[in-house]
């Protein structure tokens, strides 16, 4: 396809379809996040998605929501959007996060109940207030401030949170001279008394993330570098919340996340796991001690957790991943007996960190979506599950029709261990075109969702037009525990390679798939795999990768993040016949004749587009059908419109040049 294809009749057709989906719900609450029931537990807070013109972005807003009849209340004012609300201890207040001044640089912003559209900021801090939390006495209130040059993580789009300066002339070069002081994250203290926030944590340590841990300190992820590279190895640390001197309390040899801690601030829980990107954490659970360091595992039953608060000083409230079905459970950190409270089929929340909230009641309130289940916000308490509020809207039975079945299934690799994973396939009988969609990471995990809420996606589409699509979950996701999840390290390329070949060969078996039209796509490690896979195998009619490692040399050299192929690798970029070349997609592209869609975003610091360009000469070159696209405004993945809308037929066109699904 060319550049512009807006008058294609593919577009137009697809086009249509999506307003046709999109009008009924313009201007209607899509979408809900981050649930927070008040003190006493009669009205729930909540970040709420809307969409404001059917070809536009989803922006958010803040909502109060009536805890009994699910009624929406109120609303904060935007523009852009407004996220994160909490309650104040005594529920007298509620502040949250918005960037309606500037985009992409959030401030703090606070609230009476009742009255969300008069909020006022309260914060003009140099940067972007990523996230906060109230001191347990609510006089003040913790900030993580990232400077204005900070690093996005993946998970956000890369990037970074600097915004481009229209005043600036076009001609006028990018400049890199290595750290500058805009690329740090500090923690500040806003003193409700006063009105003024002051930073706390010193220059030169970068606080990731960082909560209160008791009244006078506070537990956080550090390091000594800004850079995203640095994550990776941050230990969890305490800072003294009035002289701001920090502590090392634990290092691990692994990566940490999402800290806890006890209304005494005695005990820190953090999450512990091999991850690929920041901000996507899930593992085992510890407890250290705040005094001395010494660290507890804690029993959850096989869980990946993804989430836990303190309920007192004993009891820890968490959710994680088992299999292919989430789990909330309370343990008693005394006994370690683990009290396992709801077991769905169920996605649970769209970010891991506000996966659930306590309730009052000692239930818990927790935003769920599946294939069939438009995202609603659930209370759970003693075994009763009742439906709060959902966010359907008038276009969800056509989506559903649209979407085709969806079921788990599973399967042997060549080594022996049993694989999961979903698949989706239209209404008939096969066999049916099978596009096998790689999850990215590689440590993270495909679970039942609505297929693409607000707007209907490439996917969906494609089922509609009697493509089935496979969702392996390989090794090196969560679900199966920490061992599972760690035999991607050092092997990436290697056994998951065939964890999925075996997968299609099983859906060749069943009688789902017609192996003479298999195709392949994924996004980031996804990416990585659709260009891989192709390279291992002449069994594809075609691929499309999206934000894609295809050269682990220059990825290293042009990466923001490049100690991540050095210890997922295992291996050094100064090794002339190691991994590096081994597991390089660039590598064997001699080998290639699947027609391949390389798509990439011309912000993405992650995976820059030149990995994506690399394949696509390459491939030219072999004399295998190639085509390349940059989106220049994208960073890592199309998440915008309406350049989402052109991806989205760009990739349909691909699957059906190459692998039609009807003659």
């Amino acid at each position: 396809m060319g550049r512009d294809i807006r008058q294609s009749p593919l577009f137009r057709e697809i086009e249509e379809q999506i307003r046709r989906l999109a009008e009924p719900i313009v201007g209607a609450v899509i979408g809900g996040d981050d649930p927070q029931p008040s003190p006493d537990g009669t009205t729930v807070a909540l970040t709420g998605s809307l969409l404001e013109q059917w070809d536009g972005n989803p922006v958010t807003r803040v909502y109060l929501m009536d805890a009994e009849s699910g009624a929406i209340e109120d609303a904060s004012s935007g523009p852009n959007s407004d996220r994160s609300p909490h309650w104040s201890p005594d529920g007298s207040q509620i502040a949250f996060l918005s960037d309606r001044t500037k985009k992409g640089q959030t401030q703090l912003y606070l609230a009476r109940p009742g009255a969300l559209a008069e909020a006022e900021a309260v914060t003009d801090v140099d940067g972007a207030v990523e996230y906060f939390a109230w001191s347990p006495d609510g006089s003040q209130i913790l900030l993580g401030v990232a400077g204005r040059a900070a690093e996005l993580a993946d998970a956000q789009g890369s990037g970074s949170h600097e915004e481009k300066d229209e005043e600036v002339p076009s001609w006028m070069p990018v400049v890199d001279a290595g750290v500058s002081e805009e690329e740090w994250r500090r923690v500040y203290l806003f003193d409700l008394s006063t009105r003024t926030a002051r930073p706390l944590s010193r220059p030169g340590l970068n606080v990731w993330e960082a909560i209160w841990a008791g009244p006078g300190c506070l537990a956080a992820v550090v390091s000594e570098h800004p850079g995203e590279g640095a994550w990776y190895t941050a230990p969890l640390a305490l800072i003294d919340a009035e002289s701001g001197e920090e502590r090392i309390l634990y290092k691990s040899e692994w990566q940490l996340g999402y800290p806890a801690a006890t209304p005494s601030g005695d005990r820190i829980a953090v999450i512990e796991g091999v991850a690929s990107d920041r901000l996507v954490v899930a593992g085992e659970l510890l407890s250290v001690s705040a005094d001395s360091g010494d660290v507890e595992r804690i029993p959850t039953r096989g869980a990946d957790v993804t989430f836990a608060t303190w309920l007192d000083e004993h009891r820890i409230l968490f959710a994680g991943l088992r299999g292919l079905k989430s789990v909330v459970a309370e343990v008693d950190t005394g006994t370690g007996a683990v009290r396992e409270l709801w077991e769905t089929a169920d996605h649970i929340g769209s970010r891991f960190s506000s996966a659930v909230a306590p309730a009052g009641d000692g239930g818990f309130l927790a935003m769920r979506e599946s294939h069939t289940r438009y995202p609603e916000l659930a209370h759970i308490a003693g075994g009763t599950d009742r439906t709060i509020h959902s966010f359907a809207h008038g276009s969800v039975d056509e989506i559903r029709r649209m979407s085709g079945r969806e079921e788990a299934v599973s399967w042997q690799a060549p080594d022996g261990w049993a694989i999961e994973g979903l698949l989706v396939r239209p209404e008939g009988d096969g066999p049916f075109p099978l596009i096998v969609n790689v999850h990215g990471g590689p440590v993270s995990s495909v679970r039942s969702g609505f297929p693409s809420g607000a707007r209907v996606g490439a996917q969906t589409l494609l089922l509609s037009r009697g493509y089935a699509i496979l969702y392996p979950n390989p090794r090196g996701s969560w679900g199966r525990g920490q061992e599972f999840a760690r035999a991607v390290y050092g092997d990436m390329g290697g056994a998951d390679t065939f964890d999925i070949l075996s997968g299609i060969d099983a859906m060749v078996e069943r009688g789902i798939a017609d192996p003479s039209r298999i195709g392949v796509m994924g996004g980031s490690y996804g990416g990585y795999m659709a260009s891989w896979l192709v390279t291992q195998s002449d069994r594809f009619a075609a691929s499309v990768s999206m934000s894609p490692v295809t050269d682990w040399y220059s990825f290293h050299w042009t990466s923001n993040i490049p100690y991540f192929d050095e210890i997922f690798l295992q291996d050094s970029p100064f090794n002339p016949d190691g991994l590096y070349y081994q597991r390089s997609p660039i590598s064997f592209a001699n080998r290639v004749r699947t027609p391949t869609l390389n798509v990439a975003g011309g912000r993405d610091l992650a995976c820059p587009p030149g990995q994506a360009q690399e394949f696509h000469q390459a491939l030219l070159e072999n004399g295998t059908p190639s085509e390349l696209v940059i989106y220049p405004e994208e960073g890592h993945g199309v998440r915008t419109m309406p350049a989402g809308l052109d991806l989205t037929v760009r990739v349909i066109d691909w699957f059906n040049q190459h692998m039609p699904a009807r003659a």
